[in-house]
């Protein structure tokens, strides 16, 4: 058979034609796309859960299924009750909190008009107006509440299913992948697939356990501080911490906010605090537990995270990363498309030493490739 060669500026076109195309049926396809790949990497997860099950306890493929959506169901119950109880906390302190944020701001007020010689009396009387109208707007605020409480509902709903059905029929997928290329290339495929469907476990892994170590640093932080809500603002660090570079500028910003109208004298601890777990995160911890395989450099991060709030919103930026990392991963495996998978990823260094944190006498951790 032979080959058609098109021009360049032909090739170009297409590709960006293609692009947008794609781009344009995920925009519109978000209600299920969104969930469909968050269940895809929840199922990954629960892979070797769900083949246990039906391999050492000889349950039915549909036992399996159910009770590694069951086991999903209650970790997320867990963690809504947890946000329940905690957001009912801070929702009683709402007022005090409120009426602190106005004296907090006076006092800054008081103290920039003394210090630089500086009127603000007209400027802030804006702010403050404007603030007072964000807090009072109990209407807007419970309706965004409701609008985002009943979208996030149908998100995990659909995901619920999308999970059921692609562990379920993990082998006719499985299969389907299988047989749409030539026979002869079978065992290279068959590789490629097993070695991506291992990374990218690995990686969703490693991210739980970032998600967990990040958690309980800026929870001590907080509570040494003595910053109010601080197991809320910790876990909430940590589950934000997923967005890379923009996840921790926002907590870390509400923690120093929290701080500041709390009438706390720590809030540049908290500030500095902040910057030395993102320090350790991004040198110790992400080394360590997500290895250098799946990550992305900082531009297409950040390329990826506007991509992905723009067709998707916060579900998007969520959810950027891990489908990079895909891309990433499947771009280095295929012939002709390594460049890609190199452009996404990071410099690479020549004979890099991998470095190794010695735990105990018989505990070693070793940064991963």
């Amino acid at each position: 058979m032979k080959e058609i060669k098109l021009p360049f500026v032909l090739r170009l076109a297409l590709i960006l034609v293609s692009i947008l195309a794609l781009g344009y049926l995920a925009k519109i396809g978000k209600g299920v796309l969104a969930p469909l790949f968050f269940s895809f990497l929840m199922a990954l997860l629960f892979l070797p859960f769900a083949n246990f099950l039906e391999r050492k306890a000889r349950f039915s493929r549909t036992i399996s299924t159910f009770s590694s959506l069951l086991v999903m169901l209650i970790f997320l119950y867990g963690l809504i009750y947890f946000f329940t109880i905690q957001l009912s906390d801070f929702a009683n302190d709402f007022p005090v909190l409120k009426s602190q944020v106005s004296k907090s701001f006076g006092q800054l007020q008081y103290w920039v008009s003394q210090t630089f010689h500086v009127n603000f009396d007209k400027q802030m009387s804006y702010i403050n107006q404007a603030l007072e109208n964000v807090l009072s707007s109990t209407g807007v605020i419970l309706g965004f509440t409701f609008s985002m409480f009943s979208s996030t509902m149908a998100f995990f709903v659909f995901s619920a299913l999308f999970f059921i059905f692609l562990l379920n029929y993990r082998r006719i997928l499985y299969g389907f992948i299988i047989s749409v290329f030539h026979e002869k290339h079978f065992s290279k495929v068959n590789e490629a697939i097993l070695e991506i469907q291992k990374i990218i476990k690995e990686y969703i892994s490693g991210l739980l356990i970032q998600i967990l170590i990040v958690s309980i640093l800026s929870t001590i932080l907080l509570s040494a501080l003595g910053v109010k809500y601080a197991i809320l603002l910790g876990v909430l660090t940590g589950l934000l911490n997923v967005i890379p570079y923009v996840g921790i500028l926002v907590s870390g910003f509400m923690a120093c906010l929290i701080s500041f109208a709390t009438g706390g004298n720590h809030t540049f601890l908290v500030f500095f605090g902040y910057v030395a777990i993102h320090l350790i995160d991004a040198n110790i911890t992400l080394p360590l537990v997500v290895g250098s395989k799946v990550k992305i450099n900082a531009l297409f991060t950040f390329i990826g995270l506007l991509v992905g709030e723009e067709l998707w919103g916060i579900s998007g930026m969520f959810l950027s990363i891990p489908f990079l990392a895909i891309l990433k991963i499947i771009f280095e495996r295929i012939e002709g498309m390594e460049p890609w998978g190199k452009l996404l990823g990071e410099e690479s260094k020549i004979n890099k030493i991998r470095r190794k944190y010695k735990i105990t006498k018989k505990i070693t951790l070793e940064e991963k490739e």
